[in-house]
């Protein structure tokens, strides 16, 4: 069983045996596609973001092994990991279901409602923000800004954008995600704002 904890962290001198924590796990599963990343920074702590995203893709979230092992491979200390995963809310530090529901809360989506969306969530799958559905297939987030402000209310699942999100399209995209995987309902590459019922009176 991995021995590294939270307070490992604060120690940038510890290091982690291969025996220990998989201390290579990463290195030893992407190697090609590491080096590939490296290749394209002159300063190797650039790759920081890139090598995240290889370790979430990998497992889902960002384990503390995995920070350290990132940490060696960049020469950094693992707080200088750990500070980047934890600025940006696109990265994990805990198992998320399959489907990671990220539901916008900043401003100009609180006020077209995202908070009723959270509600229909929350009756429809049983689980408030920071929770996981039984079966493993729904997490739910409440993140800031998707920079999707004028197509609110909206909410990020995996790398999808849902924009527009009402019950009925709700209901639609959680139905589609649970029987293929996947929901047509995606928005791509990007959808233009609807004029307000004001900006139609004016047109006319």
């Amino acid at each position: 069983m991995c021995s590294v904890n939270a307070r490992s962290l604060e120690r940038p001198d510890r290091r982690l045996d291969k025996g220990v924590c998989g201390g290579t796990v990463l290195k030893d599963k992407y190697g090609k596609e590491i080096d590939e990343i490296l290749s394209r920074y002159p300063v190797k702590r650039s790759a920081l973001i890139p090598l995240l995203y290889v370790a979430q893709r990998d497992q889902g979230y960002v384990s503390e092994a995995v920070m350290q092992e990132i940490a060696r491979l960049l020469g950094l200390t693992p707080p200088q990991v750990y500070e980047t995963v934890t600025f940006y809310t696109m990265f994990n530090l805990k198992p998320v279901g399959k489907f990671h529901i990220q539901v916008c809360k900043s401003l100009m989506c609180a006020l077209v409602g995202s908070d009723t969306m959270i509600g229909w969530i929350k009756t429809k799958l049983g689980i408030a923000p920071g929770e996981s559905t039984t079966d493993g297939l729904f997490t739910l987030s409440a993140v800031e800004c998707l920079a999707a402000c004028g197509t609110g209310p909206m909410m990020q699942i995996n790398e999808d954008y849902y924009e527009q999100v009402t019950e009925d399209k709700l209901d639609r995209i959680l139905a589609d995600l649970r029987s293929t995987g996947t929901s047509a309902l995606k928005s791509g590459p990007f959808l233009w704002p609807e004029p307000t019922p004001a900006e139609r009176a004016r047109e006319a």
